[in-house]
């Protein structure tokens, strides 16, 4: 559920919801300006980007981009923040020795390997451009033996 339009659409970063499946567009929108304007959901998700389903979220830490994401993540960093990292990095092709939580010498190798094929600056710091980068790439992938779904 990330999107390829340019933006970020990071989902199961906390407390997330995807709702309305089975609803009309009019409830849908509906539940999706009800969501806005309770003013407790960190990201409300728009409509052209999930237009058969509402998604919103409530985040932790500090947006990596000044638009909004996961927060940056680097060596010595843990959680699940880490793990979707890592989730995207070996969906990619770049093996992080598994899906923990901890951003170990592997992961960093994995995102410096990741950010130098892709042109992008070689720190291995999962910051606003590489997460970016990461979440529109993995779009369309599907499930992967490494993928959490």
């Amino acid at each position: 559920m990330k999107d390829g339009h340019g933006n970020q659409s990071q989902h199961y970063a906390g407390t997330a919801f995807d709702v309305g499946q089975t609803f009309t567009q009019a409830t849908r929108n509906a539940l999706r300006n009800n969501a806005i304007s309770a003013g407790i959901w960190s990201y409300v998700e728009p409509v052209a980007l999930t237009p058969t389903w509402v998604h919103f979220d409530k985040r932790f830490g500090t947006p990596a981009c000044s638009s909004g994401g996961f927060p940056q993540v680097r060596r010595g960093s843990f959680g699940n923040y880490v793990c979707i990292a890592q989730d995207d990095l070996n969906t990619l092709g770049y093996r992080t020795g598994g899906l923990d939580g901890i951003f170990g010498t592997q992961t960093e190798n994995a995102v410096r390997n990741y950010q130098r094929t892709r042109g992008l600056t070689v720190d291995g710091i999962v910051g606003c451009n590489t997460w970016r980068a990461l979440q529109e790439e993995v779009v369309g992938t599907g499930a992967t033996s490494t993928t959490i779904n």
